[in-house]
């Protein structure tokens, strides 16, 4: 590929009865596990890294798959993880070998050509082959009957969110054909900062078909720019309008950054970061437990608690 072409890029970047299952707590205690896997797909040659925070608990608990942006890791998007595993809910963070860190690392005159090899549909297509295979052995490992297979979600930020998806099922034509990689255990779906799925014109002819509750979280100075390649935070809202959920949520934070859902901690605002961070933990719980157990109380409340640095929010219905 000669430079970042609009058709070669399909993506790019870079939470018994819940009310009992999940009570708010703060992190006084290490009530999880952290344990991580070098998994490998045999079948793909391919490696699939995960770090798993898994609540100690003895009744099964939800499953969330998160999904970093390009160069991240496994050990990225703690913020979240761990959040979640401290109300009950695990959560599967996979690092995907071909537009991970390994990016940022040899010749810096190298990066740019490396983030365009991780864009390339190959990487897109691999990555959400990463999140069935990561699924697979997980419900097939020593923790399987710790996890309630029918509360399974899946979580990603900017090339992560495309990957979400792409495993929700958004549906793209290549070479004559449709690209369908729709994971039918994956129920819902957390979208943050995600780019448009570029070479396509028409993102509803897309993104339509993901039909299960969608949650999208962006800010307004949500912007990529790299070399060759802008995509503005108007772009993440287009995203979400595509989106074929007939339950579906947007919150517009304002201020902020395309990293300020990363574990970075300053990017965005130095104020700002860690409210953007905090609010969008609640955001995310209060939506798995509306989709999972239909308890909508604490999404209905959430608009109002954090207004101060909402530019806008947008429900379903409303």
């Amino acid at each position: 590929m000669k430079g970042l072409s609009r058709r070669s890029l399909l993506a790019l970047g870079g939470v018994a009865a819940l009310a009992a299952a999940w009570p708010s707590r703060a992190f006084e205690e290490p009530n999880f596990d952290t344990v991580e896997y070098d998994w490998a797909d045999t079948t793909r040659q391919r490696a699939v890294p995960v770090r798993l925070y898994l609540p100690k608990r003895e009744q099964r608990v939800p499953l969330v798959v998160v999904s970093h942006g390009i160069g991240g890791s496994r050990r990225g998007y703690s913020w979240l993880g761990t959040f979640l595993a401290t109300q009950g809910v695990a959560a599967l963070h996979l690092q995907h070998v071909g537009s991970d860190r390994q990016v940022w690392m040899g010749n810096p005159l190298g990066v740019v050509g490396r983030l365009q090899d991780a864009a390339q549909d190959r990487e897109a297509i691999a990555r959400a082959q990463d999140l069935r295979f990561a699924l697979d052995s997980v419900l097939a490992s020593e923790h399987a009957e710790r996890l309630d297979t029918k509360r399974i979600a899946a979580a990603g930020h900017s090339y992560g969110a495309n990957t979400t998806l792409l495993a929700s099922g958004a549906l793209v034509q290549r070479e004559g054909r449709l690209v369908d990689l729709r994971d039918e255990r994956v129920r819902a779906a957390i979208v943050m900062s995600a780019p448009p799925f570029y070479g396509e014109r028409e993102p509803q002819r897309i993104l339509g078909s993901v039909t299960l509750p969608t949650l999208h979280v962006t800010c307004t100075e949500d912007v990529i720019v790299i070399p060759g390649y802008y995509s503005g935070f108007e772009d993440r809202v287009a995203v979400f309008d595509a989106t074929g959920s007939a339950r579906k949520w947007l919150a517009v934070f304002q201020g902020g950054s395309h990293s300020v859902f990363t574990d970075r901690a300053g990017t965005g605002g130095a104020a700002l970061n860690p409210q953007v961070k905090q609010a969008t933990r609640a955001l995310a719980l209060a939506f798995l437990r509306d989709v999972w157990e239909g308890d909508a109380a604490a999404l209905r409340e959430w608009p109002r608690e954090h207004s101060s640095i909402l530019a806008r929010f947008s429900a379903p219905g409303a």
